[in-house]
């Protein structure tokens, strides 16, 4: 039994040591043994390699705005670990958090003892935020976002009022699979019978994937590519303006700050799946409710502005497809500005094609390290850089400390820092503070 908080949260990290260990058995034995927390939360789950967290915070707002008490569990955290598990946008508190940790710390030790092993860092978490909202507070909904791809996910043990899987692309291919239909088919192991699945998938052959799970069982699709319609797209100073256009329904010029092309797609997946619900009366949510909701959507760490002088930008781009939807946000609506870009990754990450592509619209490129088991040299990601003008320093703190004073008052200049979302964290704490 443990006394202070940080004590818990040090014993939940210890769990690191355990890895990643896909499969369902442990978290069916400890749900068990727990009373099945999870069948008593009214659940809408996601997927997908990037927008899992924006397109649940275009849901939160929308729901807030309807005063519906709202459940969230998303990874990684930004601020602070509580933030995992939130209710209405607002962490868990610490003294929730130590209650969680003694509740089912002895049923880690006992399934410990058995064939199954001890569970992982992110098993204890969805365990803890089960029995959380399936006991001690339970929501009017549940916004659940899946850790590692879908089937064998440890979120993947409830029957949700629909699913989400946002898009697929190369990420975790060391556990998912090598191609596009192989990590296809790990994200539509979310699907369930009967249970209908929206996605904004565009690669044929990773939606042909989803389309044939969800006939397997009966699942209705909605699809960007097809039954929900994205119009009259443009650019406006503080984000993006949009009509959303499915069978018999339409809303016209809807707006969202958060920017770029990818955002308005994650925003008409979260419309489209609240009037679902709303049509078949699972909830009630005005159209009202659904513009302001929108417009008040952030998500930390998303093409977010931290900084004025100089123009500094946080995005958590990770992968190809997440730097690809960086270069395009930049392109429209920062096209006449001289961009300096501060980038970090993990040694598992294809990250040479990344720095590539960055370089393609950056001004100056520089690299760095942080303190985290997996971060990538400074020094390796600057040798692979084929950029003229390009720097590195083992310190973040001290090449950004050099950027700000170099293009404070310019406003011909911004400053993007992307990479490791686990570096994003790092660096946005630091300046927000």
């Amino acid at each position: 039994m443990f006394n202070r908080y940080e004590d818990a949260v040090d014993w939940i990290h210890g769990r690191l040591k355990f890895g990643v260990k896909p499969g369902l058995k442990r978290m069916e034995w400890l749900l068990k043994e727990l009373g099945h927390p999870e069948k008593n939360i009214p659940t809408i789950h996601v997927a997908g390699t990037n927008g899992k967290g924006s397109t649940i915070s275009y849901m939160l707002h929308m729901l807030k705005e309807a005063n519906y008490n709202v459940g969230t569990f998303t990874s990684p955290y930004i601020e602070t670990f509580n933030e995992r598990i939130s209710v209405n946008g607002e962490p868990i508190s610490d003294e929730d958090m130590l209650n969680l940790v003694n509740e089912i710390k002895p049923y880690v030790e006992k399934i410990e003892q058995t064939e199954l092993g001890g569970p992982t860092e992110f098993e204890i978490i969805t365990t803890m935020m089960f029995l959380y909202f399936g006991k001690v507070n339970q929501p009017d909904i549940l916004l659940l976002e899946t850790g590692l791809g879908g089937r064998l996910d440890s979120t993947n043990i409830i029957n949700p009022l629909l699913s989400i899987i946002t898009n697929v692309g190369y990420d975790h291919m060391n556990i998912l699979g090598d191609t596009i239909t192989e990590i296809a088919a790990e994200k539509a192991g979310i699907i369930k019978q009967n249970v209908p699945i929206l996605t904004a998938v565009e690669k044929d052959e990773a939606l042909q994937v989803i389309k044939n799970r969800a006939k397997q069982l009966n699942a209705e699709v909605l699809s960007v590519c097809s039954e929900i319609n994205i119009l009259e797209h443009s650019a406006y100073e503080r984000g993006e303006m949009f009509t959303v256009e499915t069978e018999g329904y339409s809303l016209e010029n809807l707006k969202i700050q958060m920017r770029g092309q990818h955002q308005t797609k994650n925003a008409a997946l979260a419309v489209s799946a609240l009037h679902y619900l709303r049509e078949r009366n699972k909830l009630t949510v005005s159209d009202d409710q659904i513009y302001k909701g929108l417009l008040k959507a952030m998500w930390k760490g998303r093409f977010e502005q931290v900084n004025n002088n100089p123009v500094i930008i946080v995005d958590g781009a990770h992968n190809n497809e997440g730097i690809e939807s960086l270069i395009e946000t930049v392109t429209r609506h920062y096209h006449d500005k001289q961009v300096h870009i501060l980038f970090s990754a993990l040694k598992d990450k294809e990250y040479k094609e990344m720095i590539d592509r960055l370089s393609s619209i950056a001004a100056t490129m520089h690299f760095t390290t942080f303190d985290f088991p997996r971060a990538e040299a400074s020094e390796k990601l600057y040798s692979v850089c084929k950029h003229q003008k390009k720097s590195y320093s083992e310190s973040w703190q001290e090449i950004l400390e050099k950027l700000l004073q170099l293009y404070q008052g310019k406003k011909d200049d911004i400053i993007i820092i992307t990479g490791s979302l686990y570096f994003i964290s790092e660096v946005r704490n630091y300046l927000v503070r």
